[in-house]
């Protein structure tokens, strides 16, 4: 999937800044969810997930799907089996950015995965971060620990 949203989207200003708030493809939302197209599909004709339909295509808004995506999101219980290591880059949607002062709060619902950076007031701006914006995630530390659960 090459993560470029549904060529709908909403144009939104805030503080000065232009931000735009894309609007996914079904398929674009399965993927970023983790699940088929089919249970997206579910999850909109079931009213669990509002969609916009203009006769043909059905999109979901960025900002819904990432406050779905949250609700989504599970913590793994303490001692079930972890089978693998997450990579260094983490693709997803934001779901809240914090802005206090010169600095930014901004959490991403990565899968299952949230993930939280703090960078300048101003590059959140300049990066046009809202809830529903794609964004990635990447991550470098110097210290890494992962655990496997023993049952």
């Amino acid at each position: 999937m090459s993560h470029r949203p549904a060529d709908r989207a909403d144009i939104r200003i805030r503080g000065g800044y232009v931000l735009v708030v894309p609007h996914y493809r079904i398929s674009e939302a399965a993927a970023l969810l983790g699940v088929s197209d089919d249970t997206v599909r579910r999850w909109a004709d079931g009213g669990r997930l509002p969609v916009d339909r203009d006769g043909v295509r059905i999109t979901v808004e960025g900002s819904v799907l990432a406050s779905f995506a949250q609700e989504l999101a599970t913590v793994p219980e303490l001692g079930s089996r972890a089978v693998e290591s997450a990579r260094n880059r983490f693709t997803g949607l934001v779901t809240r950015v914090l802005v206090d002062g010169v600095m930014a709060q901004v959490d991403l619902q990565c899968g299952p995965f949230r993930v939280v950076s703090l960078m300048s007031r101003e590059a959140a701006e300049e990066l046009g971060l809202a809830p529903g914006v794609l964004a990635v995630a990447s991550v470098k530390s110097t210290q890494v620990i992962v655990e496997v659960p023993q049952p």
